[in-house]
């Protein structure tokens, strides 16, 4: 299920005065609730028919990045849409290779319309991007390496 899946579901709780809604697509369910504010929150996305180990085991799969000696791993802060770059027709961020200081901005993650710019913590030199411009990302995901200098 994409961001623009969801944003469409919370549209549609929205334009409808929806209190709760559940779907299931693919082999995921989903299930939308407004809550007390009048916020809407995602009480769960399980795969349909996945057991409890076999989740965690995917789970840890997708975490998992070999940590390198004097390699940082840049992870996402939150769930969104990767954007390499400020606008479409401009360069990247920062690309293979190049030499990054702490406080510089890697990308932009896009969520729910806000735009928030990723920045680096640790001065070094970009060893690879893991992501492509405009995928989708998770919470933790990994996104970059840094050979730390």
């Amino acid at each position: 299920m994409t961001i623009k899946e969801l944003k469409e579901m919370i549209n549609l709780m929205q334009e409808h005065g929806l209190v709760e809604l559940e779907i299931e697509k693919n082999g995921f369910k989903i299930r939308l609730k407004k809550g007390s504010a009048g916020t809407i929150v995602q009480e769960e996305l399980t795969p349909a028919a996945v057991t409890k180990s076999e989740k965690h085991s995917q789970t840890e799969a997708q975490h998992q990045i070999i940590e390198e000696a004097g390699v940082s791993v840049v992870r996402s802060p939150m769930v969104g849409t990767f954007y390499a770059s400020p606008a479409p027709d401009s360069d990247p961020y920062v690309n293979r290779g190049q030499e990054v200081k702490s406080g510089d901005v890697l990308c932009i993650i896009e969520a729910m319309k806000l735009m928030n710019e990723i920045k680096t913590d640790v001065s070094g030199k970009v060893v690879d991007v893991l992501v492509e411009n405009g995928q989708p990302v998770e919470f933790d995901q990994p996104l970059f390496k840094i050979q730390k200098l």
